[in-house]
């Protein structure tokens, strides 16, 4: 009998001890106070509403493909939430989501998941532009380079930082930043625009890089209110010697950068591809800075907003918007979509492997449904161009 009134004893108590147990896995980031913390944009922002695609299976001319670094789902509805219940997010009716895990870890890192995205092949964590045995991969941007598209990125971090670097260079690791930095001059890119401008003039091997992209027929600016003005071909754009700064400090930059590289790039009459990064969504969220992460995202969905407005008058520009991976753990735990009050909390201060959101807006954008490896992005861009597979040449 007493044997049994302990295991009746101990039955009530795990019953009544549910709520705790199901806090579980508190690493000291889940304090009383930071629970109770709540977030509001300072700037509620105006979404335009887009048209539905309703062109067909028309051949894609132009893929614009952005990527909120560290993104989850959370983020995501966090940002919904915060704009009181309306994003460019929700423009989208095509949605699925991706895995992100590396060649040799289940949680990837930046450089590892944007290879992924941009060469459809795995990759080491670390590595950017090659594969598991340390081969160069040949990247979407590339190939559309090759078949006589116009390329670009804008980014709000270095532009030789993993993300980017995996578009354009084919280096061991992501912190080779002068070799990165290099590899600028191995393709004939359009418009770059990003912080990093030491990488290229500031480097311990004595080169100036920015004289060889001038010899390449490169306007060198190193100004934002410069970079808006300039109506020229070719663009290298620095917004910062290193990193730009948050979004709190450095405001309205992505927008406009987003902006002036669509038009650009939309000169070629081949059509074009352009990366955009909203970098700093992971930065806050490695932080587990809810309130800056919410800003980041802002200032993300703004973009999608300007590659929206522009794929809807063409008809023939395919939009994606996804993620390299989630950092942050992080959830909504409470919020209020008539006040934007958001309630978030982290439950790690790195990456995490949940999958993430994939967004497609245009021609091709049903295949972007579905559950599906990161690798398959890659495939889905290359297909919707009608390039071939097997030797990356126009069918």
């Amino acid at each position: 009998m007493k044997l049994a009134k302990i295991i009746f004893t101990i039955s009530i108590a795990l019953i009544f001890s549910t709520d705790i147990l199901g806090q579980g896995y508190k690493d000291g980031k889940y304090s009383k106070e930071k629970e109770s913390d709540v977030f509001v944009l300072e700037k509620i922002y105006e979404v335009q509403k887009i048209s539905p695609y309703k062109g067909g299976d028309k051949p894609v001319k132009n893929i614009i493909l952005l990527i909120g670094d560290g993104m989850g789902s959370s983020h995501v509805f966090a940002g919904i939430t915060a704009n009181k219940g309306d994003t460019y997010f929700q423009q989208f009716t095509n949605n699925g989501y991706s895995r992100t895990a590396s060649a040799n870890k289940y949680k990837t890192d930046s450089a590892a998941g944007g290879t992924a995205i941009s060469t459809g092949a795995k990759t080491n964590n670390g590595s950017v532009g090659i594969d598991v045995n340390n081969k160069p991969v040949e990247t979407i941007l590339e190939i559309a380079d090759k078949n006589g598209k116009a390329t670009g990125m804008v980014v709000t971090s270095s532009i030789t930082h993993a993300t980017p670097a995996s578009f354009i260079s084919h280096q061991l690791h992501r912190k080779m930043y002068e070799e990165i930095a290099h590899d600028f001059l191995s393709t004939d890119i359009d418009v770059f625009i990003g912080g990093g401008k030491n990488n290229f003039d500031d480097r311990n091997d004595g080169l100036n890089l920015l004289d060889s992209l001038k010899n390449k027929g490169y306007s060198i600016i190193d100004n934002e209110r410069d970079i808006m003005k300039f109506s020229g071909d070719k663009l290298a754009g620095f917004i910062a010697d290193g990193h730009p700064k948050g979004i709190s400090e450095r405001g309205n930059v992505l927008v406009p950068s987003t902006t002036k590289a669509i038009e650009i790039l939309s000169k070629n009459e081949n059509g074009f591809f352009l990366m955009i990064e909203g970098s700093q969504i992971d930065w806050a969220a490695h932080d587990n800075d809810a309130g800056e992460l919410i800003k980041e995202i802002a200032d993300f969905d703004k973009a999608i907003g300007e590659a929206l407005k522009f794929a809807e008058k063409g008809g023939n520009t395919l939009v994606i918007v996804t993620a390299d991976h989630e950092t942050g753990g992080f959830i909504v735990k409470d919020g209020n979509d008539k006040t934007g009050e958001v309630d978030g909390v982290f439950a790690s201060k790195s990456h995490t492997p949940t999958m993430v959101p994939v967004f497609a807006y245009g021609p091709s954008a049903d295949k972007f449904r579905g559950i599906y490896l990161n690798i398959e992005i890659f495939n889905k861009m290359l297909e919707a161009y009608g390039f071939n597979k097997t030797n990356i040449s126009k069918k």
